[in-house]
């Protein structure tokens, strides 16, 4: 069912992962388990399929589940996320809500309750900026070395074959395609792809421009498109037998920050 909800619970105790699970999917939801913080970063950071709803445990293995929401806030994910915790001091909600959680729930908890505040977050916290933002016309379609894009049908081949883009990525390329040739800042990336304000330190950017080139470039080590302009920031060149990249890239991300 495409428009079926998808629920990560992030819960080490398994009883207790098996028992939501197995409540929310009677509830229609589509539901993932995971046992630990990164686990779930890499999975609502793949966005396929994209998470609607994190369930997330405090005391996790190795990273705990304020860590997980404030990395996400920070990488400017805005997926509602309900904190699930054993702790009921108030410093501990204060925290979860610091962090940027939605909401929290104490242990033990209603099942009743529980999925009360599931259906709130997901039908008054949906996330913004859903799909890209709509290209103009001119750019509805758009083409450059092997690549053919459809932005109106979010649809991509590279070299004739089909390939599936996150909705981060979508925006990103989109994003990049609107400022062909343009050097662009990344605080001007962060502000109006991640909307987070540009003085943010994250190394997302990075991460997904190293992304791209695995998609796009014959030689992602040696990148002709999409590239890194060292303290400067990044410019994307559609066709580089035409002179535009006059300042040599660095490939090597060094920009420090959390993701």
């Amino acid at each position: 069912m495409p428009n079926t909800k998808h629920i990560l619970v992030v819960e080490d105790e398994r009883h207790l992962a098996v028992g939501i699970k197995f409540n929310l999917e009677a509830e229609g939801y589509r539901v993932t388990t995971v046992g630990d913080g990164a686990a779930a970063l890499r999975l609502i950071e793949e966005g396929d399929p994209e998470i609607d709803l994190v369930i997330l445990d405090i005391m996790l293995p190795g990273m705990s589940g304020y860590a997980v929401c404030d990395s996400l806030r920070t990488a400017g994910s805005d997926v509602p996320v309900l904190i699930l915790s054993a702790r009921t001091l108030a410093e501990d909600r204060t925290r979860g809500f610091d962090v940027g959680a939605n909401q929290y729930l104490s242990k033990p908890f209603d099942l009743d309750e529980l999925l009360s505040r599931v259906k709130n977050l997901l039908t008054h916290y949906t996330r913004r900026h859903q799909a890209p933002r709509s290209m103009p016309s001119q750019l509805s379609t758009y083409e450059f070395a092997s690549a053919k894009i459809n932005f109106s049908q979010y649809e991509l081949t590279v070299g004739g074959k089909p390939v599936s883009l996150t909705k981060r990525e979508w925006e990103l390329l989109q994003f990049f395609v609107e400022n062909e040739g343009r050097l662009v800042p990344r605080q001007e990336i962060l502000q109006a792809v991640w909307h987070l304000p540009g003085h943010i330190q994250t190394r997302a950017p990075d991460q997904f421009m190293m992304r791209l080139r695995k998609i796009f470039e014959r030689d992602p080590a040696e990148p002709q498109h999409f590239l890194t302009i060292r303290d400067l920031g990044y410019r994307f060149i559609a066709r580089p037998e035409a002179g535009q990249g006059t300042i040599e890239p660095s490939t090597t991300e060094t920009e420090s920050g959390s993701v």
